[in-house]
């Protein structure tokens, strides 16, 4: 077989797994865990905390008796939106994509109320509490794509929760250092 014959084959094999990701995502989590959900949730899809293999979680003092884990095709499957916050590290406008963090609640079958909360909590233990009321008015997405390309586990993903600073004016008026303060990278957990 010719090498662009077969490389022309791969490739359209490739886009036909692709399309077929997101019926395959809403029935049964294929890959790893990248967010896991827990608290005031009413569709698990995991069972109870396991100090020996959520190591992680163990180390950083969580507990759970039910969850709801997405791995990234089932958070591709969600719609997304795309922003163009100005972000700290370079001071220059980024094209992040990704679903809203309240439809990544509901997916979960959050119970959610304007006053309530989510922790919000990094791969480092780094955690930020913010209202559902916030969550809704400012439009945080749970990033999986930074300008075009899937984040890395090392650099700001591959989750990032965030949202527009630039659009939201009580935040564009702040010093850009102190405008994502709440907004974790290299997300993994929320506590609802």
């Amino acid at each position: 077989m010719k090498k662009r014959q077969f490389l022309g084959t791969a490739a359209l094999a490739g886009m036909a797994a692709a399309t077929a990701l997101p019926a395959r995502a809403a029935a049964k989590s294929a890959g790893p865990a990248l967010l896991t959900v827990t608290g005031a949730i009413g569709k698990p899809n995991r069972g109870r905390f396991d100090p020996v293999l959520d190591q992680m979680m163990f180390k950083q003092k969580l507990t759970f008796d039910k969850a709801h884990g997405f791995d990234f095709a089932a958070l591709a499957a969600l719609p997304s939106i795309t922003i163009h916050p100005t972000l700290e590290y370079d001071s220059k406008p980024h094209t992040l994509r990704g679903p809203l963090l309240l439809d990544v609640m509901k997916a979960a079958g959050a119970v959610l109320s304007d006053n309530g909360k989510l922790v919000l909590r990094a791969v480092d233990g780094y955690a930020a509490t913010i209202t559902v009321a916030q969550a809704r008015a400012q439009r945080w997405i749970v990033a999986t794509h930074l300008d075009g390309a899937p984040m890395a586990l090392g650099g700001l993903g591959p989750l990032w929760a965030i949202y527009d600073a630039d659009k939201v004016p009580e935040m564009a008026v702040k010093p850009l250092a102190e405008r994502f303060g709440s907004c974790p990278w290299a997300l993994y957990h929320i506590e609802v």
